[in-house]
């Protein structure tokens, strides 16, 4: 019978790797958490051009800086549901795009992108209104029954229609970015690919 190990004995494992680490590797991890903190910088409008930032420190540190740039801006690249994090996600493509030199193929991946966003945000906004509609229509004949002395099935049936309603949208909402979501990440591997 295979053994599982433990998260513990995971942990210990890793600890014990980390502590024969050798110096080129630690050096190389940090170079990679400079890139991460750079590129949170640059996502948070303290810091306007990565590749002026990266050609900074010395050539053999910028490998691994550029790495740490690219993994933390492909993981700002998401689903907005509102402003603040569409201008994030905007942010985050214009800092890969700036990486990769203003290649082409990252300017043309990162644009299908974008419309891909814009494209989930007029669809989620068009099930919303189209299930608030229905709402108001079921609100409706609610408040018709009740004004013809109707009597009521269950409880209260404005709170369960209200619950109908959240749990209607959720749904609707789970399945829209799941279908985004999917383009999304198809995207993001190509730039990972494209970028190394």
């Amino acid at each position: 019978m295979a053994e599982i190990k433990s998260t513990m004995d995971l942990v210990m494992e890793r600890a014990a790797r980390m502590g024969k680490a050798s110096s080129d590797e630690l050096e190389t991890e940090n170079s990679r958490k400079k890139g991460m903190k750079l590129a949170a910088e640059f996502l948070d409008g303290k810091n306007a051009h990565l590749l002026e930032a990266l050609t900074g420190f010395p050539d053999e540190q910028q490998m691994a800086i550029r790495k740490g740039m690219v993994e933390v801006l492909l993981r700002n690249i998401f689903l907005p549901k509102d402003d603040e994090a569409q201008e994030r996600t905007r942010r985050a493509s214009e800092g890969i795009v700036e990486i990769g030199g203003g290649a082409a193929d990252l300017k043309t991946i990162c644009s299908e992108m974008q419309q891909a966003m814009e494209q989930y945000r007029k669809h989620r906004e068009q099930v919303k209104n189209q299930l608030e509609e229905q709402v108001k229509m079921q609100y409706d004949q609610l408040l018709a029954q009740q004004r013809s002395g109707m009597p009521a099935e269950g409880g209260n049936p404005e709170l369960a229609l209200q619950a109908q309603v959240k749990e209607e949208w959720d749904r609707l909402e789970s399945e829209l970015s799941g279908q985004y979501n999917q383009a999304i990440e198809q995207h993001k591997i190509m730039l990972q690919e494209r970028l190394g």
